[in-house]
């Protein structure tokens, strides 16, 4: 069998009072997508900084080609071939898309005084042209869309001549279509010989691009297998290391139960096209569609945080007068953003503020002041509830894992007793092990008779959890679905407005 193109061997990386890496291994071969899965905390950032050159090892030893490598740093990491993108995008939005890719690297004449526009445009383009993407190569990286900007990051790492790819979770904020056009170009790069690395939560993802995974829990390493001979449940059992929890499939709704939330006729420009739902006590009502569908703009209109030009809300039979979201609140409605750093909770503060600022008027005194106490109380009864590990209720939200700050977000609305409740995509960015954490209590307040807006993208997530499915496409609910009828096939068949037909991709700026 050929040499591996990367070996780590015993790689130990410890911080203060942390042993983030415990004799970790990885190997990668040319012309594989080799996955790295973990729950949170895994390690597996950690181990891919070290090889990136972000972080120097303690122990062990990296192979590269066949050499014994030392990488000090991320240059001498990029002057290997080793390129890493992160999730979170590094580019420089005021510079074009060629900028980007070179910068630091221009070629210059005159005596080297000036930029050799020209030369880099023509560069950009045939790394473009081998990618099979249409991109103008002076284009402003604040005009292009997020999947068109990864596309300028795998170039820039391509202009590296890179041998090894490094993707982390390539995925989270890309359309099907979008994705679809994403494993093409992985396709292309691995039959060139290039070898990734592809870092993701999604499991679905990992049968359809990957060759092998590698599986990390608590920082050391547990087992490489053979992606087509593995089930997805084995590998999340090797991730977790413990019995996850399986919701039971949701009790009937049934069309004679109470209606909590009625929508009729809703429209905002052309975002949201007369958009009519009802919503039931007890239910979890799904909304499935692709990115940039309309179901987060109908979420954000109920809950009063954008202005609607025409419609009715109704709750609990009565119209409702929503215009802003303390409006809302006040009519029952808790909104959990997809955003939840920005817009759900205060990553700054305290878990004992954050599980109870959505009613700090039920902790005055008469004299003006703060019940701490009754805040302490009621804040730790949400920590016990919601099993959020927390060392103390004192804790800054920032310093805890994405599934626990967003169990915190969902206390927050506990504390309220909000009778309907809008999740939008409730466990991105969450591992496979939170998510079970998350689903629990989605379920149990369906149970208590709750009512549940869900927005999310992954289908096995709406399928799980759903009892009716309506699908968006393009500001428009184009199809409903009971759960013992719905399909992913099916949901993606509302989702394009289309049956057989396939699906295509056209790279364009923003507006485009």
């Amino acid at each position: 069998m050929e040499a591996d193109l990367v070996a780590m061997e015993g790689i130990v990386k410890e911080f203060p009072g942390v042993r983030a890496l415990d004799g970790c291994r990885f190997e990668l071969r040319r012309g594989e997508v080799h996955a790295l899965v973990g729950e949170n905390g895994a390690g597996k950032s950690t181990l891919m900084k070290v090889l990136t050159g972000v972080y120097r090892k303690d122990a062990g030893r990296i192979v590269y080609c066949g050499k014994e490598a030392d990488i000090p740093d991320t240059r001498t990491a990029q002057s290997l071939g080793i390129s890493m993108i992160h999730q979170e995008l590094n580019l420089a939005l005021d510079l074009t898309a060629t900028q980007n890719i070179f910068l630091g690297r221009e070629p210059r004449r005159g005596m080297k005084l000036f930029l050799d526009e020209k030369k880099l445009n023509e560069q950009a383009g045939r790394i473009f042209q081998r990618l099979g993407i249409q991109l103008d190569p002076g284009v402003k990286i604040s005009e292009l869309t997020v999947a068109n900007q990864q596309m300028v990051e795998i170039a820039k790492a391509l202009s590296f001549d890179s041998k090894v790819l490094i993707m982390d979770e390539p995925t989270a904020a890309l359309s099907e279509a979008e994705i679809a056009s994403l494993f093409r170009i992985i396709e292309q790069l691995k039959a060139e010989g290039v070898g990734i690395v592809y870092i993701s939560h999604r499991m679905d993802e990992l049968k359809k691009i990957t060759d092998r995974i590698t599986v990390m829990r608590d920082g050391a390493y547990i087992d490489t297998v053979a992606t087509p001979d593995t089930p997805i449940e084995r590998i999340i059992s090797m991730m977790v290391g413990r019995e996850l929890y399986h919701t039971i499939s949701p009790a009937e709704t049934g069309d004679t139960r109470e209606t909590v939330l009625e929508v009729r006729n809703l429209n905002r420009g052309k975002r949201l096209k007369n958009i009519s739902f009802v919503l039931r006590k007890g239910e979890i009502l799904g909304f499935a569609g692709l990115v940039g569908a309309g179901r987060t703009e109908v979420a954000r209109a109920i809950f009063g945080a954008d202005p609607i030009d025409s419609g009715e809300i109704l709750v609990h039979g009565r119209k409702a007068r929503i215009k802003s979201p303390h409006d809302a609140v006040r009519a029952g409605i808790g909104y959990l953003s997809e955003d939840r750093k920005q817009f759900g909770c205060l990553v700054d503060m305290d878990v004992k503020t954050n599980t109870a600022i959505s009613a700090l008027h039920s902790f005055a005194t008469p004299w003006g002041w703060m019940n701490d106490r009754q805040m302490e109380e009621i804040s730790q009864e949400m920590v016990a509830r919601l099993d959020i590990k927390t060392p103390t209720i004192g804790q800054q939200v920032r310093y805890l894992s994405g599934g626990n700050q967003q169990k915190v977000v969902i206390g927050k609305w506990l504390v309220r007793d909000c009778d309907i409740f809008i999740f939008d995509e409730p466990t991105r960015g969450i591992d496979v092990g939170a998510k079970g954490e998350i689903y629990k209590p989605l379920d149990e307040l369906a149970s208590q008779g709750k009512s549940i807006l869900m927005i999310s993208s992954e289908p096995p997530e709406i399928l799980r959890l759903s009892h009716r499915i309506l699908v968006m496409c393009e500001g428009k609910i184009t199809g409903e679905l009971k759960r013992e009828e719905a399909t992913q096939e099916k949901i993606m068949q509302y989702a394009t407005l289309r049956s057989d037909e396939g699906m295509s991709f056209q790279i364009s700026a923003k507006g485009g």
